[in-house]
């Protein structure tokens, strides 16, 4: 584990981001690092493409959620 120093604005914005999410600010900041990692890697994926990818890995069935 390390520390990472970020612009106290986007810290304020990552803060305000875990509040609508329901996560805690370390875990807003690591998924946003995650998903900007994989777009990096993937640039012609869309955030959608990408979160349903990482939710398939996870093996999260989502016929189930589109039927409710």
């Amino acid at each position: 584990m390390g520390l990472v120093k970020i612009d106290d604005d986007l810290h304020e914005q990552v803060r305000r981001a875990s509040t609508v999410m329901c996560r805690s600010i370390n875990a807003q900041a690591e998924f946003w690092m995650k998903i900007g990692m994989l777009a990096e890697a993937h640039p012609t994926m869309t955030f959608n493409d990408i979160v349903k990818a990482q939710l398939k890995t996870a093996e999260v069935d989502l016929s189930s959620a589109a039927a409710a």
